[in-house]
């Protein structure tokens, strides 16, 4: 079959791709394709592909670029018999990933999982006839760990390019050496009109095909007085009024962080409830970048009343699909959580969106409806949102980076580069780490932690377990802090009731053996003949979702440690020996997360930067009643500055415990301060010494001798 040729089914009766007759739904499908923008394109495409090895395609929402194109190049793929592999499309939202291939197996008249699949963490639906296949932007950075010149795909089709997440930067960056060693591979990368000119400037002298968008509807902006710093009130008042003079149509409202959708979706409730019945029910529905529970077709007794999504972030995809949106209310401000490496510690920053966010939110519209834009006009967005490598936590990616080096392409000629002062802080970590050898290349413990999907000081953390035969306990931690937060947050009127109920879960210990807690009873929940899970969820304000996921990492966890012949050990929670075990194993990993109570009040030091922070209160030992006897040594997963700069997920600990496990590099290298002189004191002459401040001396627990004698096994 000749490349150029354009496979134009009309005449086909046999699918090309599974040998069956089409269907006639296939021919309804093809109709409403060729009604979309992007298809006018496609003969320049086609011939793009044949004669180019990267082509940038610049569009807005709605052209239907990630539908069509994938298709277009896995049938350029099927002209040639697949001789250089099939075709993968990337997205950065796990819903999308599926979403998008469920409706490309539709189109092209073919079974999901098979000619057509995706892949999303925790969850593969492909098989060997698979020939094009989507997954999320991590999924094939990881595939690049095992396959780094891709040599499975012919064709690599990244799209969503204009998000400019760490893992898609990765990915643009890496891809630029591929294509040299590979030049049969072809790289399609699908950006927002806005992103092109940086994507052009890196790759130079590339076809670029921009598809003409289409019109958006009415557009009404803000006025310059108001401004955007009352958005969150003009939204709530905007709703009100709409429900009450337009006809019928759900909306839509971006606003910028999940407390404020949070206090909308109460006011709206509270308020929808007093409205005249004749206007119809107002139901608000709270709706984040994983979460698409809600967005179903409207069924008749849905047309009935107007749904209210609320919504933050860069979730404007997850929206395309709904045709019911008639009204969209946009604030234009956007929530960024930015990494400062000198505190190890995340901001949240509220910022306006981009132009490309913007444009895509306006398009969202039905052509009857109207876009409300909070700001002016003249408000001066910038071109494209600040790419996140350049605002996270890069100790990951320079741990990825190291393990491509062994498999020769370490090079990532990156679009914006890390910070070097982030670069030199995650080149650190993983020295105190013990993942770097003397040369600077990873060492066998970096090569072992570069195989798990975590975080470097949890994988860590899952390492040393294995050496203290506490693996069972820690993986339930791993898991638990690696899924989402599992605490629902209750409406007002059950907040006590859901106090309490997570307060039965709460170790003596710390947060981390309260995790544990959490997990054993939803398990135990979960095979009990007697008792519904859901109902068991949400009777104790713990969300499913969250723990079935948390579930799934961890039986994802255990495989990698069987794949690699690592112990994992019974289930020993509960013994001294076992918590004494699990602590150590905490500190293997997080001993550069370690504070210490400078006045008995919960003012917590930090020893590797001298800030002072707070347990947060929805900790075991936070600021609601009861309130539990504050530890001087804590050993913490999180510290937020913008939460009312908190400490999260806080665990006990000791001070000879912490001297124990902390590499003495990493000691002698700590700040000069009380608490270091503390442990200095300590190290001198093996005892407690009184504190300056208001506590009194930490007596030294029975345990000390062994713990002092205890001779560290390295893992091999």
């Amino acid at each position: 079959m000749d490349g150029g040729q354009d496979l134009d089914c009309d005449e086909l009766e046999v699918n090309p791709f599974d040998g069956l007759p089409f269907s006639s739904r296939y021919y309804k499908l093809l109709r409403e394709r060729k009604a979309l923008q992007v298809w006018e394109a496609k003969s320049q495409f086609m011939d793009s592909i044949i004669n180019n090895q990267l082509v940038i395609v610049s569009g807005t929402a709605k052209t239907g670029q990630s539908t069509q194109i994938p298709q277009w190049c896995a049938e350029f793929c099927l002209s040639v018999q697949y001789q250089n592999g099939m075709v993968v499309c990337t997205q950065i939202h796990r819903q999308s990933t599926v979403e998008l291939a469920l409706r490309v197996a539709d189109e092209m008249d073919v079974n999901i999982g098979h000619e057509v699949g995706y892949s999303i963490p925790l969850q593969t639906c492909c098989s060997t006839d698979t020939v094009l296949r989507y997954c999320t932007d991590d999924v094939l950075l990881r595939e690049m760990m095992s396959d780094p010149l891709l040599e499975q795909y012919g064709v690599v089709v990244i799209d969503q390019a204009q998000e400019r997440t760490v893992s898609t930067d990765l990915l643009l960056g890496l891809l630029k050496d591929v294509l040299l060693s590979r030049p049969e591979l072809r790289l399609v990368v699908i950006t927002a009109p806005h992103s092109s000119d940086k994507l052009l400037g890196h790759y130079g002298n590339v076809p670029h095909i921009q598809l003409e968008a289409a019109r958006p509807s009415e557009v009404v902006y803000g006025t310059e007085r108001g401004g955007v710093k009352d958005y969150l009130c003009s939204t709530l008042r905007l709703a009100m009024e709409i429900h009450r003079t337009q006809d019928q149509g759900d909306i839509v409202a971006f606003l910028a962080t999940e407390q404020e959708i949070e206090c909308a979706h109460a006011i709206l409730r509270r308020e929808g409830a007093s409205l005249a019945s004749s206007l119809g029910e107002l139901v608000p529905v709270s709706l984040c970048s994983e979460q698409r529970d809600s967005l179903s077709t409207p069924t008749e007794d849905d047309r009935k009343c107007r749904r209210v999504f609320l919504t933050c972030g860069p979730t404007e995809d997850l929206f395309w699909a709904l045709h019911s949106t008639r009204f969209i209310i946009d604030a234009g401000v956007q929530k960024r959580y930015v990494y400062n490496p000198r505190i190890r510690a995340n901001s949240i920053v509220i910022r306006p969106i981009s132009k490309s966010q913007a444009e895509s939110r306006k398009q969202l519209v039905e052509p009857t409806g109207k876009c409300f834009c909070l700001y002016p006009e003249a408000t001066p967005l910038p071109a494209e949102s600040v790419p996140h490598i350049l605002e996270s936590d890069i100790t990951p990616t320079v741990l990825f980076l190291k393990r491509m080096e062994i498999a020769g392409l370490g090079h990532c000629d990156f679009i914006d580069r890390p910070d070097p002062e982030g670069l030199m802080q995650a080149l650190e970590e993983l020295d105190y780490l013990a993942a770097l050898d003397d040369d600077g290349n990873l060492s066998e413990i970096g090569i072992i932690m570069s195989e798990f999907p975590l975080e470097p000081q949890m994988a860590k953390t899952l390492l040393a377990s294995c050496e203290f035969d506490c693996v069972n306990e820690v993986l339930t931690i791993v898991a638990m802090l690696t899924a989402p937060g599992c605490f629902l947050a209750p409406p007002v009127e059950f907040k006590q009731e859901a106090l309490e109920c997570h307060q039965s879960f709460h170790h003596a210990e710390g947060d981390h053996f309260s995790l544990i807690n959490i997990y054993n009873a939803y398990k135990h929940s979960q095979y009990s003949s007697y008792s519904n899970i859901e109902r068991w969820c949400d009777d104790h304000f713990l969300s499913l979702s969250a723990l079935q996921t948390a579930d799934a990492v961890r039986a994802e966890l255990i495989e990698i440690l069987k794949r690699i012949e690592l112990p994992v050990s019974s289930p020993a929670f509960g013994s001294r020996a076992n918590t004494l075990n699990i602590k150590r194993a905490l500190l293997s990993g997080f001993f550069m997360q370690v504070a210490r109570d400078i006045d008995g009040t919960g003012n917590y030091f930090m020893l590797t930067h001298k800030h002072v922070a707070q347990i947060h209160p929805f900790s075991g030992y936070g600021a609601e009643p009861p309130k539990r006897k504050l530890p001087e040594w804590v050993l913490y997963h999180e510290h937020t500055l913008s939460e009312n700069n908190c400490i999260r997920t806080v665990t006990e600990i000791s001070a000879h415990e912490f001297i124990q496990m902390a590499p003495q590099y990493f000691f002698y290298n700590l700040p000069p301060s009380e608490s270091k002189e503390v442990l200095q004191h300590i190290i001198d002459h093996g005892s407690a010494t009184p504190c300056k401040g208001k506590r009194k001396p930490q007596p030294m627990s029975t345990s000390t001798s062994e713990e002092q004698s205890y001779e560290r096994c390295v893992i091999q």
